[in-house]
């Protein structure tokens, strides 16, 4: 048999088109014979060549409202018959079916039509059948039949064309039917995740996940590990200076856009290994990031850097004073530009849309675990006092605030707060009293003074002695979960000790 295959007959049938009209001249050049339908045949025949209709083939018009068109024995018979079968070549004589060498086919844009919102019957009619017959088909008979099953690979059929003219080798033609299956295996996930309820609210029975966009990475978490991400990380970033990103960073970068997401004042955060160790609210970006330095400057060494605001020239000189790895901002004024592009590693981000993901993964044992994204921002309504000292209207935004750092730091996690600003925060302790013990200490480390500061837990205090040791540190105010059995006894000690505490009914664990 053998490896190298000439192409004489082409089925080409798209919906993009653009890059086609180049490998249509260069198989033409090469006489190479066309079989299309509507659009596509109007395209080719467009450029000057001349192009069968697939109706003409089949002896049948399209029909159901364009939902049958290929589906004949004279269109697979083509694709499908093996060149070296006696059988087969005297089925494809006897029939008279005409060998198809080559098929360029894409399919209806099903995830797209979902984006959009569409009706369940328009999503329903994206759901191509043709086309994706013809992939299979194509890519199941690569021993003679050349598949390019999306605009993507236009680019490789056009190097094949220019250098080899229409001659495929067989190592190509299983490269073609690769990347065909991985087409073909993304459109069913995409279809079966809409019926199996990931974009109807419906827990799913299977997990079945396709991401394209490999990002090679230098290595892993550290140097004898392989890395790569696959995403669109261009459709959230643009990058604007810096080296390569690494597989650390973008974990920071994770954790560095959830949390920002839920803050809505000017606020500039820190970042450490996937913790907040600096967060500061403020009327103005420059002064937000003043004071989230001031939290934690020791940490905030090679750190992430997120703002949900442009970046001024006066901010980008005071944060050019220190070493970090990374900056996030929506806007940088060109001035600011110059002054964060002076150190060349430096990546600087522009962060064009919000993390998105409905659901979060990772891997576990033999498996994946699935789960909701935490999408939970608590509000006033959602705080129930629980004390007879009631909070007041300054503490309410404190204890929100610390809230929402401590549900994005790693478990066992406490936060402390005061002014909008994150004074220290014990995170990733196995138990909450060294996580409150290792927050009290830091923030009296860099000279904060605890008195009139809150108090934040991702989880409930199983015992009272957790706000025994805030109370003795001077933290006034406490907002955590609940849900302990011992609940009463945490709220008669902040009773006995003036102190207010507020439970939300929401527990935010980070593993």
């Amino acid at each position: 048999m053998s490896q190298t295959k000439q192409i004489k007959t082409a089925l080409i049938s798209v919906f993009h088109k653009d890059g086609l009209d180049e490998i249509i001249k260069l198989l033409a050049q090469q006489d190479v014979k066309f079989i299309s339908t509507g659009g596509t045949r109007a395209f080719i025949e467009g450029l000057g060549f001349s192009c069968d209709a697939v109706e003409d083939l089949t002896g049948y018009p399209s029909i159901l409202g364009g939902r049958v068109k290929t589906l004949h024995p004279k269109i697979f018979g083509g694709i499908l018959n093996r060149r070296d079968n006696k059988s087969d070549r005297q089925q494809v004589f006897s029939y008279g079916i005409p060998e198809i060498d080559l098929v360029i086919v894409d399919l209806y844009p099903f995830s797209e039509t979902v984006a959009s919102g569409a009706s369940d019957e328009d999503i329903i009619e994206k759901i191509d059948i043709g086309g994706i017959s013809l992939i299979r088909a194509a890519a199941k008979n690569y021993n003679d039949v050349t598949i390019v099953a999306s605009k993507h690979q236009y680019d490789a059929l056009h190097d094949i064309l220019a250098s080899a003219g229409a001659v495929t080798t067989l190592e190509q033609r299983r490269w073609f039917a690769r990347e065909a299956f991985a087409v073909s295996s993304a459109y069913d996930t995409a279809i079966f995740n809409y019926f199996n309820g990931q974009n109807v609210g419906e827990s799913p029975n299977a997990f079945r996940s396709t991401v394209y966009g490999e990002m090679s990475l230098r290595y892993g978490e550290n140097p004898h590990q392989k890395g790569s991400f696959f995403g669109d990380f261009n459709a959230m970033f643009e990058q604007l200076h810096g080296k390569e990103i690494s597989y650390n960073n973008l974990l920071d970068i994770d954790a560095a856009v959830s949390l920002i997401a839920d803050f809505e004042q000017p606020t500039f955060a820190v970042l450490k290994h996937n913790n907040a160790c600096g967060v500061a609210s403020r009327d103005s970006i420059h002064t937000a990031w003043i004071d989230a330095l001031a939290g934690d400057p020791v940490s905030a060494f090679g750190g992430v850097l997120i703002a949900n605001r442009p970046i001024d020239k006066a901010t980008a000189e005071e944060i050019n004073k220190i070493f970090f790895e990374v900056i996030i901002a929506p806007a940088y004024a060109d001035e600011a530009l110059e002054i964060l592009f002076t150190k060349k590693n430096r990546i600087v981000l522009v962060q064009k849309s919000a993390a998105a993901t409905a659901r979060r993964f990772r891997s576990a044992l033999n498996g994946v675990l699935v789960q909701d994204a935490d999408t939970k921002v608590e509000t006033p309504e959602d705080l129930r006092q629980v004390t007879d000292r009631p909070v007041e209207a300054c503490q309410i935004d404190d204890l929100l605030f610390a809230n929402k750092i401590v549900k994005h730091s790693k478990s066992n996690a406490i936060v402390l707060a005061k002014n909008r600003q994150l004074l220290a925060s014990g995170v990733g302790q196995t138990s909450r009293v060294d996580a409150l013990k290792q927050a009290i200490a830091k923030a009296e480390s860099f000279g904060f003074d605890l008195n009139g500061a809150v108090m934040a837990s991702d989880a409930f205090f199983p015992f009272a002695d957790c706000v025994e040791i805030a109370d003795k540190a001077g933290i006034t105010a406490v907002i955590q979960p609940g849900g302990s059995v011992r609940d009463q006894e945490t709220i008669d000690y902040c009773n006995a000790h003036d102190i207010a505490m507020v439970m939300t009914g929401f527990r935010h664990f980070k593993h």
